[in-house]
């Protein structure tokens, strides 16, 4: 095992250099449970932790490792290490954290490309499409769409799910996929390519764990079946992963997420509705809303049918949240420089009354 294998390279490797860690373990984590590591290094995997020092001085969850970062470990025997530092990473895909307002979730770090799987007999949704294309874009991430269970419905009903996508998404590559037959796979392993790293988004029950499976040439991941009950898929990954492919690329598997809330994603939103963006530049009013105002080039090329009024819809939605959610942390860095004033002043206090 290389380092290179895992996606290590000349970027790594200066910064490497540049902070004198010669004398130190490199290593990338592949799995995360609950602040506990598994990192892959060139001598195998180790288990780890952060040094208090990172926890200490940690201001949020971007702070502390996550699957896909790089990182440097000093080991302590044959399966345990403490991590010092993380690598400055080029990639970060995140959402806004499931009943915490405010707080935001890494799903992984270090991707080149994100697999946005959905299954066409019953999980397709082009607005949640949509959704996952804005986190990719905020996260500087390139999609691929990935449909899956191709072998459950007809061609014909495959060709107009086809069509829906390309009338709303431009220029975001699309594949037809079986798990059973394995149909689509060679046009997936043509795009996997030898160091970049990889990882799958959509819900649960969608086959992204048999996807893997079947990449790897092995049963990594347990697989599930859809409830006949609720007709939703089951979760069977708990936990992020990442696996080294035999055809050269790794793959990180995330559990399913049934909510994706949006943060950070301004730059997101202007790529993934980029038509939109560009038709208010025209608007009467640099403020407008593209709700109810009048000259409104937005709500004109909806009405002629020249913005999909589903996507038109959808981005609504979505700046709305990232709204609420910028609103939510501004709220939060207030409070907590306010509390930061009142502690400073109490030691502030402590120490005058100590000296007299």
């Amino acid at each position: 095992m290389r380092l290179e294998d895992l996606g290590y390279n000349n970027k790594l490797e200066k910064f490497r250099i540049e902070q004198d860690l010669d004398n130190f373990e490199i290593g990338r984590i592949i799995a995360e449970h609950k602040e506990r590591y598994i990192i892959k290094t060139t001598k195998g995997d180790f288990e780890a932790e952060i040094t208090g020092n990172m926890r200490f001085t940690a201001k949020s969850r971007e702070d502390f490792p996550a699957v896909g970062d790089w990182v440097v470990l000093s080991t302590y025997d044959s399966d345990f290490a403490i991590i010092h530092k993380i690598f400055p990473r080029f990639s970060i895909i995140k959402r806004e954290a499931v009943g915490q307002s405010g707080e935001i979730q890494i799903i992984a770090t270090n991707i080149d490309y994100a697999f946005l799987v959905q299954a066409v007999d019953r999980d397709f949704n082009i607005n949640r499409l949509e959704r996952y294309l804005t986190i990719c874009n905020s996260s500087k991430v390139s999609p691929i769409i990935v449909l899956s269970k191709t072998d459950l419905i007809n061609e014909e009903k495959v060709s107009e799910i086809l069509d829906s996508i390309k009338l709303r998404i431009k220029n975001v590559p699309v594949i037809a996929i079986s798990n059973e037959n394995q149909n689509g796979y060679e046009a997936i392993k043509k795009v996997i390519q030898k160091g970049k790293t990889y990882c799958m988004l959509g819900s649960s029950g969608v086959g992204k764990s048999t996807l893997l499976n079947n990449l790897s040439g092995g049963a990594i991941m347990k697989t599930g079946t859809i409830s006949q009950s609720t007709n939703k898929g089951r979760h069977v990954t708990s936990h992020r992963e990442l696996v080294i492919l035999e055809i050269g690329g790794i793959l990180i598997d995330n559990p399913g997420m049934r909510e994706v809330g949006i943060a950070d994603a301004t730059s997101g939103l202007e790529i993934t509705f980029d038509k939109i963006i560009e038709l208010s530049q025209r608007c009467k009013f640099t403020d407008c809303t593209h709700i109810n105002e009048t000259d409104c080039a937005v709500l004109e090329a909806v009405k002629n049918g020249v913005v999909d009024k589903s996507s038109y819809e959808n981005y609504l939605k979505m700046e709305r949240e990232k709204e609420h959610f910028e609103s939510t942390v501004a709220e939060k860095r207030k409070k907590e420089k306010i509390f930061g004033k009142i502690v400073k002043e109490y030691y502030k206090k402590d120490i005058k009354q100590r000296k007299y």
